[in-house]
C-alpha cells in the first residue's frame, strides 16, 4: 500500500511549506505531482515556487506544455504525467488512484475547523483502505512525527 503523511500546518501557509517539502523532494532523487482543487491554486502555487528562497524549484503548469520535462507538476488532474511518484494533496484533493504513487503528502490547514474535520476524514478512509499512515503537525523546530 500506499505511504500517505498527512501534514497539519500551525505555523506558515501552504505556500511557504509546501516549497520546503518539494526541495526535499527532489533531493531524494524524486518527481511530485501536485494536485490543486483548480486553476487559480495552480496560479497561485505556480507563484510560490517562482518566488520560493533557495533552492531554485524547476516545475510546470497545465498551461506550460510537456509534463515529461518538468520534475514538479502543478495540475488539477491526478495523473503523474510527469512520471512522478510523489503525490502532494492541497485544499483536500481527494484522488482515488493514491496506490499509483509510492508516497502521499496530504498538506491541510490547521487554522481552518473543516479543512482539519476533512483531513480526519481522509485519514480513516485511508486507514480503513489499508494504507500506511503517519501525522506530521508543524512545531518550533518543524515538522514533529505525533502518530
Amino acid at each position: 500500500m500506499t505511504d500517505i503523511g498527512f501534514y497539519h500546518l500551525t505555523r506558515s501557509s501552504l505556500t511557504k511549506a509546501l516549497p520546503q517539502l518539494l526541495a526535499r523532494t527532489l533531493a531524494a532523487g524524486q518527481r511530485a505531482l501536485v494536485l490543486c482543487s483548480d486553476a487559480d491554486r495552480v496560479a497561485t502555487l505556480d507563484r510560490a515556487l517562482w518566488e520560493a528562497d533557495d533552492p531554485w524549484l524547476p516545475h510546470g503548469t497545465e498551461a506550460d506544455g510537456d509534463p515529461t520535462l518538468q520534475p514538479i507538476w502543478l495540475a488539477t488532474d491526478s495523473t503523474a504525467l510527469n512520471g512522478s511518484r510523489y503525490l502532494f494533496l492541497v485544499d483536500g484533493t481527494a484522488n482515488a488512484r493514491l496506490e499509483a504513487f509510492d508516497r502521499v503528502f496530504d498538506l491541510f490547514d490547521g487554522n481552518d475547523a473543516s479543512a482539519v474535520e476533512a483531513a480526519r476524514d481522509r485519514w480513516r478512509s485511508a486507514k480503513a483502505a489499508g494504507h500506511s499512515l503517519t501525522y506530521w503537525q508543524q512545531g518550533a523546530r518543524g515538522w514533529e512525527k505525533k502518530a
